[in-house]
C-alpha cells in the first residue's frame, strides 16, 4: 500500500451569533470547500468574548492555516492570538457580521461560500497589524462620540439595522456629548486641544461607510490614516463636521487628517478606547504603531 498523502490542517474558529447567525445555514457548506480542497477541518464554535484568542494562541503544532469566520471582532480576536503566537500562519476569513469594514477592504466576497473558497484558492497578502499599548487591532483604533456606540448597540439591534444602527445611536447622543483634552505627538509635532474623536485606521471603511478614512489607503504600506475632530464652538459647526465627514470635498477647521506609522496619545483623565469595534479599555496615554505586512491574510487569487 502506497503511503497517504497526509491533509493539509485547519483550524477553523467561528462566531455562531454573528451577523444573524448566519454561520449556521451556510456552516456545513463552508467546511465542505474546505475538505475539498484538501485539508483536514477541526471546527472551534467561540462561547464567549476572548475565546478565539485563546484557541489560535493554544493550537497545537502542525496547522497550515488558521481560517474563521464572524465579525471584525472575531477577525481581530482570531489576528491578535496569531500575533502573540510563535508561528504566524496564514490566516482566512470568511466574513459573517453586520458591516465587516476590513473584509470590505480586502476585496472579500459578502458570499460566504465565495470568501471560503477565496481561504483556500486564493492568494497571501501581506497586511499592516496596528499595535495598541500591548494589545493587537487590525482596522481602526478610535475614541469619543460614535465609538462607544459600536459595543454599546446590542447585537440583535446591529443585526437587524446594520450600518444605520451606528448612526441612529450616535446622533441620540449628539446633546450630551463630551470631549477629551489630548496632546498628541506624532511625525515630530505635537497637537494639543480638546477632542470629541480620534480614529487610527488602516481600511477603507470603518462602521460600514467608505471613504471616511482619506483617499488612496493601502493596507501594506506601513502607514496609518488618522482623523481627529476638535471640539466645535456650536451645533452648527458640529453639523459642519459630519458634513466633511461623509464628504471629503467639504473642508472643516476642526478635522485634522494625517498618515503616520505612529502616535502618542496622551491624556489627565482615562479615555475609552475601541479597538476595531470592540471596547478596548481605558487609557491614560496610548502609543500606536504600525507592524509593517506582520500578518499574511488569504484574498481572492
Amino acid at each position: 500500500m502506497k503511503g497517504k498523502i497526509m491533509a493539509k490542517q485547519m483550524l477553523f474558529v467561528y462566531n455562531p451569533r454573528s451577523g444573524k447567525a448566519r454561520i449556521r445555514s451556510n456552516l456545513l457548506d463552508i467546511i465542505d470547500i474546505f475538505v475539498k480542497a484538501g485539508y483536514e477541518v477541526t471546527a472551534y464554535p467561540t462561547q464567549a468574548p476572548g475565546d478565539a484568542v485563546k484557541a489560535v494562541q493554544a493550537r497545537r503544532e502542525g496547522y497550515d492555516i488558521v481560517a474563521c469566520s464572524g465579525g471584525d471582532g472575531t477577525l481581530d480576536e482570531v489576528v491578535t492570538g496569531m500575533m502573540k503566537s510563535k508561528e504566524r500562519l496564514p490566516v482566512g476569513y470568511v466574513p459573517a457580521g453586520s458591516t465587516n469594514d476590513f473584509a470590505n477592504s480586502l476585496g472579500i466576497p459578502k458570499s460566504m461560500l465565495q470568501a471560503a473558497d477565496a481561504v483556500v484558492n486564493g492568494k497571501n497578502f501581506a497586511c499592516d497589524v496596528g499595535k495598541f499599548n500591548n494589545d493587537i487591532f487590525i482596522y481602526v483604533a478610535a475614541f469619543g462620540i460614535f465609538t462607544d456606540v459600536s459595543y454599546g448597540t446590542p447585537q440583535d439591534t446591529k443585526n437587524v439595522l446594520g450600518h444605520a444602527a451606528y448612526l441612529i445611536e450616535g446622533v441620540k447622543r449628539l446633546p450630551s456629548v463630551r470631549s477629551y483634552p489630548l496632546k498628541i505627538t506624532c511625525n515630530g509635532e505635537v497637537i494639543e486641544g480638546e477632542f470629541l474623536y480620534g480614529m487610527v485606521t488602516n481600511s477603507h471603511s470603518v462602521g460600514g461607510f467608505r471613504g471616511i478614512t482619506g483617499q488612496n489607503v493601502a493596507l501594506d504600506d506601513g502607514l496609518f490614516e488618522v482623523t481627529l475632530i476638535r471640539r466645535p464652538t456650536n451645533p452648527l459647526d458640529l453639523n459642519n463636521i459630519i458634513v466633511a465627514l461623509v464628504d471629503k470635498r467639504v473642508k472643516s477647521e476642526y478635522i485634522y487628517t494625517f498618515t503616520t506609522d505612529s502616535v502618542k496619545v496622551e491624556s489627565e483623565e482615562p479615555v475609552a478606547w475601541t479597538l476595531d469595534g470592540e471596547y478596548g479599555g481605558d487609557h491614560l496615554k496610548v502609543q500606536i504603531e504600525n507592524l509593517n505586512q506582520a500578518l499574511t491574510i488569504r484574498v481572492p487569487g
